[in-house]
């Protein structure tokens, strides 16, 4: 049985979408549009009967609309949901579109289904049967689509869109079944989601790609970075991420102290991180440069590791030092830890979520759990004590060291769904028939995405005075190679690609426009490097001897010109 299914995950790769992403789209749109339509109306604050509910409830303003209180909230995060995780990602030399398009495409299809799975838990209405929404069902939907976005952190350039909506599709239904264990029988506190969102996402993630594991990635390794403007877009992700992150952490909470307590707590964790990474980051690098993947990423290591205990009274000075813990292990995750875990347990860990998110995801919990415990009425008051770890009803007689120890057991049930989710999630994501990409086309938008024309590349490597094909195996070859007999200019750095590729095209006269959109120059870590769309095809031989002649000329021209 073991061989078969071996044999049956390791037949040929095959990425065409065609039929298989639409199909899954539209039907799963349809299938939205009938369950909403069956189980979702508007609560009562979105209702137009919110006139006769403000009468009943003595309520004088239409301020007292939980939407005037929320939605600033709600747009900050779901800022960070769509722009920043998803520009985050974008450090991927040749993966920008997927980085960005796939992460629109979770959040989008994942909504949804959010709002149906956490309004079967928590806003059901039984008198109706119906789910009833308003801001905060959005937050929430949002909150549950960032444990998706985080596990494809992981996973990132190496599986099709396809896998991402099955992914997505598990991921949420899992989220949903674990927040209500946490919130709701346990009874624990989370209003960052340190435990529900980051160490559940986490581990999911993690799991998938453990079960994914690809061991012959290294075919695609010299796509598996970044160059100077990617990561400069990743900074743009870090930085809205970064500036909302207080909002994420306080969307939820309670109105009032615990709300503001939060913004508070989050806005001192993150500012320690900052410096906290930058000294580590410069520490452990022998030359004491800064590594941008250790501002990118360990920066917000803090704003995770705080959200448990965003709304307790972790104090001014225990924000800070829960960021500067976190800028350390953070930092050094992405130096020793992520090497390890590739080496030795097989985890290939794209983005590094274990360091942003996993680790302080765990450090949150457990900072929750020991705030709880040792939260006393001197400190909070006895109604505050109260109203922050919510002892009504049938809470109502639980202590602070009882809460402590339901916060511990809250952290161990996001771990056992995202591990255990993840490994299940995996063995369906690795069936053959899902189209995700073979090892060497990895971490490559061509694979599911039109690329304009400077981008699709077949390269062509540039060598001295000559380039040859290195795929041969894809179509014929351009032998560009007979009037490139100039010595050889020192070596050039050229940091911009595109003035060549420009500047090689804007010499080709008007009869050889075939050949002009088949090739054209970039520079790769130095190296001239010539390309191609597509081979010619079949009658496009006319003026090739001419092309060549005058690519050659060209390559000569701007040889000489730098050589001087």
């Amino acid at each position: 049985m073991g061989n078969c299914m071996h044999r049956i995950c390791d037949r040929p790769k095959n990425t065409n979408v065609r039929f298989s992403l639409p199909a899954v789209c539209l039907v799963w749109q349809l299938a939205m549009i009938v369950l909403f339509g069956v189980f979702v109306r508007y609560n009562e604050e979105a209702d137009t009967h919110w006139v006769d509910f403000k009468e009943k409830n003595n309520i004088s303003s239409d301020i007292e609309n939980d939407f005037y209180f929320r939605y600033p909230s709600f747009q900050d995060v779901h800022v960070m949901i769509f722009v920043g995780f998803g520009f985050l990602m974008t450090f991927l030399k040749r993966y920008g579109f997927g980085s960005v398009g796939f992460n629109f495409l979770i959040a989008a299809f994942g909504i949804q289904w959010a709002l149906l799975m956490q309004g079967w838990f928590h806003s059901l209405d039984y008198t109706d049967g119906k789910i009833k929404i308003g801001i905060e069902n959005l937050i929430n939907a949002d909150f549950c689509v960032a444990s998706c976005l985080i596990a494809y952190g992981a996973v990132l350039g190496k599986v099709s869109p396809v896998q991402l909506l099955v992914m997505t599709l598990f991921g949420i239904t899992l989220f949903a079944i674990e927040e209500f264990i946490i919130l709701n029988v346990l009874h624990a506190k989370d209003a960052g989601g340190s435990m529900v969102i980051h160490t559940f996402g986490a581990y999911f993630g993690l799991s998938i790609s453990w079960v994914l594991y690809r061991p012959d990635l290294d075919k695609s390794k010299q796509l598996n970075g970044s160059v100077y403007h990617s990561d400069l877009f990743a900074m743009i992700g870090t930085l809205f991420l970064w500036m909302f992150w207080p909002s994420f952490n306080s969307a939820i909470a309670d109105h009032g102290d615990g709300q503001h307590r939060a913004a508070i707590n989050t806005y001192l964790a993150l500012a320690s991180t900052v410096l906290t990474t930058v000294a580590m980051s410069s520490l452990f690098e022998k030359t004491g440069k800064l590594d941008m993947v250790h501002i990118q990423n360990s920066t917000l290591a803090g704003g995770v590791a705080v959200g448990t205990a965003a709304e307790f009274m972790l104090s001014p000075y225990g924000s800070l030092i829960v960021g500067f813990i976190c800028g350390v292990i953070s930092t050094l995750g992405y130096i020793y830890i992520s090497p390890f875990l590739e080496r030795k347990l097989k985890i290939q860990d794209t983005c590094g979520i274990h360091n942003l998110h996993a680790m302080p995801g765990v450090i949150g919990g457990i900072v929750g759990a020991v705030s709880a415990a040792t939260a006393s009425e001197k400190v909070y008051g006895a109604l505050g004590l109260k109203n922050t770890f919510d002892f009504f009803g049938e809470f109502e007689k639980r202590v602070p060291t009882v809460q402590g120890a339901f916060q511990g057991a809250a952290l161990c049930v996001a771990l056992l769904f995202g591990v255990g989710g993840g490994i299940f999630v995996g063995c369906i994501l690795k069936l053959p028939m899902w189209g995700d990409p073979a090892d060497e086309n990895c971490f490559d938008d061509e694979c599911y995405w039109e690329v304009p024309e400077d981008e699709e590349s077949a390269p062509l490597t540039y060598s001295n005075h000559m380039i040859s094909n290195k795929h041969a195996d894809i179509g014929p070859a351009f032998h560009l190679t007979s009037s490139l007999t100039v010595s050889p200019p020192p070596p050039v750095m050229i940091s911009d690609p595109l003035p060549a590729a420009r500047l090689a095209r804007s010499r080709y006269p008007v009869t050889q426009r075939v050949a002009q959109k088949s090739c054209g120059l970039r520079v790769n870590d130095g190296i001239l490097v010539g390309y191609r769309k597509d081979a010619l095809k079949h009658g496009d031989y006319v003026g090739r001897s001419m092309w060549k002649k005058g690519f050659s000329l060209t390559v000569l021209w701007w040889l000489l010109r730098k050589a001087k």
